[in-house]
């Protein structure tokens, strides 16, 4: 069994930092990307940011030069340092996980349960 616990959300003033970890429990042997996606009440969830196992990234535009996601391959963990936040970045942050490999079977995916950023101004 896999599971995707996050931590680190909370509330903070516009303009504040916060840093979002995620790390993937079970018998792990890999797990091709990693990323986080958000959702605001009434809106979709989108990608926020994703990093593969080799380092590669991808970000959303409106996070460009705010944001920036990190990994750890050994502990199967990824971060996100979010910087210089604004009342529109208040949403339910998920982390997600794709191709992961372990002793029993493989997963095309998990979800975690979401952590709770909210940034007032």
């Amino acid at each position: 069994q896999v599971q995707l616990v996050e931590s680190g959300g909370g509330l903070v003033q516009a303009g504040g930092s916060l840093r979002l970890s995620c790390r993937a429990s079970g018998s792990i042997f890999s797990i091709n990307a990693m990323g986080w996606y958000r959702q605001a009440p009434g809106k979709q969830r989108e990608l926020v940011a994703r990093i593969t196992s080799g380092g590669s990234t991808n970000y959303a535009d409106y996070v460009k030069g705010r944001f920036t996601i990190s990994r750890e391959n050994v502990g199967h963990t990824v971060y996100l340092q979010m910087n210089s936040l604004k009342p529109e970045d208040t949403a339910v942050y998920y982390c997600h996980a794709d191709q992961i490999e372990t002793v029993v079977r493989n997963y095309p995916e998990r979800w975690g349960q979401g952590t709770l950023v909210t940034v007032s101004s």
